[in-house]
C-alpha cells in the first residue's frame, strides 16, 4: 500500500507528533523516579535595609500617550 503524494506531508506530521507525544508522556511518567524533588524555597522575611529609594536618572522626553490619533 503506497501513500499518495498529496497525503505524505500529513502522514509525516502525524508521525512526528505521535513520536513526540510518546516521548513527552514517557518523561512525564518517569519524572518522579529520575529527579529528586527540590527543597522548598521560602521568601526572606526581613525588611528591606534601605528605606529611601535610590534616585533614578531619566534620560529623554517623558512619555505622553496619544489620545487623539488624528493629531500627531
Amino acid at each position: 500500500m503506497r501513500i499518495r503524494e498529496d497525503n505524505r506531508n500529513m502522514v509525516l506530521l502525524a508521525t512526528v507528533t505521535l513520536c513526540c507525544g510518546v516521548v513527552a508522556g514517557a518523561l512525564a511518567v518517569l519524572e518522579p523516579v529520575l529527579g529528586q524533588a527540590p527543597e522548598k524555597q521560602v521568601a526572606d522575611g526581613r525588611p528591606i535595609e534601605s528605606a529611601s529609594p535610590t534616585p533614578v536618572r531619566v534620560v529623554g522626553a517623558p512619555f505622553v500617550p496619544n489620545v487623539n490619533p488624528s493629531q500627531r
